[in-house]
């Protein structure tokens, strides 16, 4: 093991690495154990500084997970000790990793070895597919990824029907009532790990539409009005943290490909706590702007984040 790779693994671990990485984890515990509920804002962590993104690139992509999130503090900004994570990636197409469809399973599983090094006590792992759960969740690679880990404390669900709970959204324009996964309700913290991707009703999809894999229903109901859903699912599911998988992308055919030749390799993870954020850099990488995809500008009109990139501190490239 090399020293890059050294200090991987102790971030991964959760060691000390560093004065900047300790201090950060140190700040987060404390200010993690104010608040409580997956459905918090986690820009009431960074309080008033400027929206921060942080994106890293690199062909080891457990590095580049570990690189992204330690650039906005580290796992212990977001994740403290006894607490319940979903991990929510994209699950929803029945293909292997190089065609984009879903989450890189090296990405899920980066993610889920570092929530438990923060202590988490149990770290759940679902998505509500478009296609047939069995075949998404073992040819994406996700369900080996995770299960290799054997950790009791980390499992993968396919979604329980009986798991489903009506619930108002009084900030929502549009789906002001729905079902809901109780997972992603009752988590104490939700990661929301999308794939970028191209998509033949809303543009693109990064991650604010990837939430409605924790939404049940008729889909063909939600594609009315789909901007305004989208926008109107995050007044309700606020992710602690997002980690976008830009490893590769699908840039036509989505959202579910099935042509290698629409898949350009980028070797990019983007973490953030701002989906509006998150969603207008993940544009970028399409050659779009956030004011392209409308369900971004939707959610930036409802005050959900910032669409303006100049107003938004990137860190790493």
């Amino acid at each position: 093991m090399n020293d890059r790779d050294e200090r991987h693994e102790l971030r991964r671990a959760g060691q000390p690495i560093g004065r900047r990485s300790f201090l950060g984890r140190m700040i987060g515990a404390s200010s993690l154990a104010l608040l409580g509920g997956a459905s918090i804002l986690s820009k009431d962590v960074f309080g008033s500084v400027p929206t921060p993104l942080s994106v890293a690139t690199g062909t080891n992509y457990k590095n580049i997970v570990v690189d992204a999130i330690d650039g906005l503090g580290g796992i212990g900004k977001f994740i403290t000790g006894g607490e319940r994570v979903v991990v929510k990636p994209n699950i929803g197409w029945d293909s292997p990793p190089n065609y984009g469809g879903n989450t890189h399973p090296v990405v899920v599983k980066t993610i889920v070895e570092m929530c438990l090094a923060a202590g988490a006590d149990r770290v759940l792992v679902f998505d509500n597919p478009c296609a047939d759960a069995r075949r998404t969740y073992a040819n994406s690679g996700i369900k080996a990824a995770v299960e290799g880990l054997r950790n009791p404390k980390a499992k993968v669900e396919y979604i329980d029907d009986n798991k489903w709970v009506t619930k108002k959204l009084p900030g929502a324009k549009k789906l002001t009532e729905w079902k809901f996964y109780r997972e992603a309700l009752e988590a104490d913290r939700l990661i929301n790990v999308p794939v970028a991707k191209d998509h033949g009703s809303t543009t693109l999809t990064l991650s604010m539409k990837n939430l409605m894999g924790v939404i049940g229903g008729s889909r063909g109901q939600v594609h009315w009005g789909l901007d305004q859903k989208i926008a109107d699912i995050s007044t309700l599911i606020k992710p602690a943290l997002i980690v976008l998988d830009a490893t590769r992308i699908m840039l036509s055919g989505g959202p579910s490909g099935g042509d290698l030749g629409s898949v350009r390799v980028m070797n990019k993870v983007i973490a953030g706590t701002d989906p509006v954020a998150v969603d207008s850099y993940g544009a970028t990488l399409f050659g779009m702007k956030g004011t392209d995809i409308g369900h971004v500008v939707k959610a930036y009109e409802m005050g959900l984040g910032q669409i303006d990139l100049a107003k938004v501190k990137v860190i790493g490239g």
